[in-house]
């Protein structure tokens, strides 16, 4: 028997759709409310790729583009793996292109100095210093909801010491998800950036999956660029580009290179001249064909400061 397309008034017999009559089967179709509003497919949208802009690493640059403008992209990598060196080389190429930038530093970790070293304009970039305040969210350890994030402890027993500084971490990561909030919403930014490298997994872990997703909506139409850098990712389906760094297997060192040497210095002393790091390329949404596994290598340079 054909599908029971019917029309009936209340109190009288069902009637059926013969077969041989697809035209009243059609007529019946186009009245249904629900198919007014579709769209044919050859008729869509399709949503014009994102402007890139350099990430001020040439090396970078030629693996992914550079960074898109109203997306959210993401390096991450363990310590001295040179993600504070892409972190630096990003804020000075939006400076030079006088733009403003934010930092949220969530750990207090930079270095002004080091900073300016790198090229970065300090009176383009609004740095906020998270670390104070009162700890209201729900992102502590008590919290039952989020514990589905949480990365195994593996039977760790933590003292009360390590109690303190997780709870700090908190406070921390709370004040830098309300500023980035903010920040996002007025708008005004070329270089909106999260620095998340020194916060525990645990904590990163814990950011709601919700918060992401807050960002990206208020990011996207827009002509910032949203940068998060942490030790692993933690923006697992909202990062539109996402580059994992490492270190290479060899390090540059100055023995007894020094201009003046003293005598108290050390014959097995050697500094650190810089780092040889290797770039993998995770994600990029910006392609139509799925990313595959694609690497680049770049080194970091020593700045000596006076």
């Amino acid at each position: 028997m054909s599908s029971p397309l019917f029309y009936a008034p209340a109190g009288d017999a069902v009637v059926f759709a013969a077969k041989k009559e697809p035209a009243l089967v059609l007529q019946r179709l186009a009245a249904v409310p629900k198919l007014a509003g579709v769209t044919a497919a050859s008729r869509l949208e399709v949503r014009p790729s994102p402007e890139m802009v350099s990430s001020g690493i040439r090396e970078i640059d030629e693996l992914s583009g550079g960074l898109p403008r109203g997306c959210l992209s993401e390096i991450c990598g363990p310590a001295s793996s040179g993600r504070t060196s892409v972190l630096l080389a990003a804020l000075a190429a939006a400076t030079r292109r006088q733009e403003v930038c934010a930092l949220v530093d969530t750990t207090d970790a930079l270095d002004a100095v080091s900073a300016a070293a790198a090229g970065v304009e300090l009176e383009r970039l609004l740095w906020i210093r998270c670390g104070t305040g009162r700890r209201t969210s729900d992102l502590g350890p008590q919290h039952s909801g989020l514990r589905h994030q949480t990365p195994d402890h593996r039977g760790e027993v933590r003292g009360q010491e390590s109690e303190v500084r997780g709870l700090r971490s908190y406070v921390r990561l709370e004040q830098a998800l309300r500023v980035t909030d903010l920040l996002l919403q007025s708008g005004g930014f070329g270089l909106v950036a999260i620095d998340l490298g020194d916060v525990p997994d645990a904590a990163a872990w814990r950011i709601p999956l919700a918060s992401w997703f807050r960002f990206q909506r208020a990011v996207e139409s827009t002509a910032t660029v949203l940068l998060v850098v942490a030790q692993a990712p933690c923006a697992p389906t909202c990062a539109s580009l996402l580059i994992r760094l490492r270190t290479g297997e060899q390090l540059s060192t100055i023995s007894s290179q020094l201009s003046v040497k003293s005598e108290l210095s050390l014959a097995h002393v050697q500094l650190l001249d810089g780092l040889r790091v290797e770039g993998e390329l995770l994600r990029s949404r910006m392609q139509r064909k799925p990313t595959q596994s694609v690497t680049t290598v770049f080194a970091t340079k020593a700045v000596r400061i006076a």
